[in-house]
Formats: C-alpha cells, structure tokens, sequence
C-alpha cells in the first residue's frame, strides 16, 4: 500500500472527505484524517475538543501511483482542495519518515489520538508506558503536568509543526517498580 497527502483547506478537512464520498461514491480508495482529543479549560469548564494532528492535511491509501492518477480529478475537484504533495505535476507517495509518523498516527493510534499513559524517571524525565505518544519520546520538546499535555514536533515534507497530545500521569518510577513483579 501506498500512502498520499493531500493539502486541503485547514479546519475543513472532515467537510473535504464528505464532499469528496457525496460526489465520488465509486471512489474506493480509504481517506485518513488523524486527529486527538484534548480536554480544554475555558471559564472553569472542562471540555473535550477534537482536532486535527496534521492541519490542512488528508491522506490517501492506494495500491499503486497508477491508482491514484486516475482519481486525481475527483480529489481536485473537490471543494477545499489545495494540491497534492509534492506537488499537483509530481505526485508522490509519502516515505521514509514522513510515512512511518503517518502511519503512526493511522494505524497505531487509531482514527481519534486519545491519551497515553506515562510516568516520569528519577531524572524527572518523561516515560510513555502506551498511547499515541509511544515512539515519539524524542519529538518531545515540551511537557506540561499541570494540563496533561506533551508538545511534540512534528516534520511532514518540508514543514514543520508543533502539536498537543494529552497524557495521564500512571505514578511514578518507584510506584511502578513496587507495583512490578
């Protein structure tokens, strides 16, 4: 399998899948849209928001680059489209890292990035026991205990972007290690 980015227009990219199933029913090919959950305070209230992992990003799983050709119309004449990655005249599909960070976030973290559950070392350093954060330890470049959330940088092609992942503190160290066998 071959995976594709798509540019779309940002915080439209949910509207942008719609459009393109509504209008293309025969289209076939599966469209990711990573996002997390984070819980948000405003006035006192605590609320659950969802967004996007990859902003202004879609991406598509085919079988071949033959594949996706053939549909390119149905993606660019869909409402929001910007141009496919690397460009609309070089389409490619992702690789190396841009494809396993992809692929982290669609096969192992699932549709929806929920919360890892972590604890911190001796070193007060940040140890991720499972979740969507897992594997991405070194992308870390902030932590926030207070809020649960762990900043991590994200490359994706040329760009790069910071994002918020939620955490859940599990105990630390030393009640892990009492706790084990």
């Amino acid at each position: 399998m071959r995976y594709y980015a798509l540019q779309v227009k940002t915080r439209s990219e949910t509207k942008f899948i719609r459009l393109l199933k509504a209008q293309n029913p025969h289209l076939g090919l599966p469209v990711y849209f990573p996002q997390r959950r984070l819980d948000i305070r405003r006035k006192g209230v605590l609320k659950q928001e969802m967004a996007a992992i990859f902003p202004g990003y879609v991406f598509v799983e085919a079988d071949s680059d033959r594949e996706i050709i053939e549909h390119q119309w149905a993606f660019r004449r869909t409402d929001g489209f910007f141009r496919f990655l690397r460009s609309n005249q070089e389409i490619s599909p992702l690789a190396n890292r841009d494809l396993e960070l992809v692929l982290h976030f669609i096969k192992r973290a699932g549709p929806v990035a929920g919360r890892s559950k972590v604890y911190f070392n001796e070193n007060s350093r940040i140890v991720v026991v499972e979740g969507p954060l897992l594997g991405l330890e070194g992308k870390i470049i902030k932590v926030d205990k207070r809020k649960g959330r762990a900043k991590i940088k994200l490359d994706l092609y040329e760009d790069s972007f910071t994002v918020d992942l939620a955490f859940e503190v599990i105990g630390s160290l030393e009640k892990t290690r009492q706790a084990g066998p």
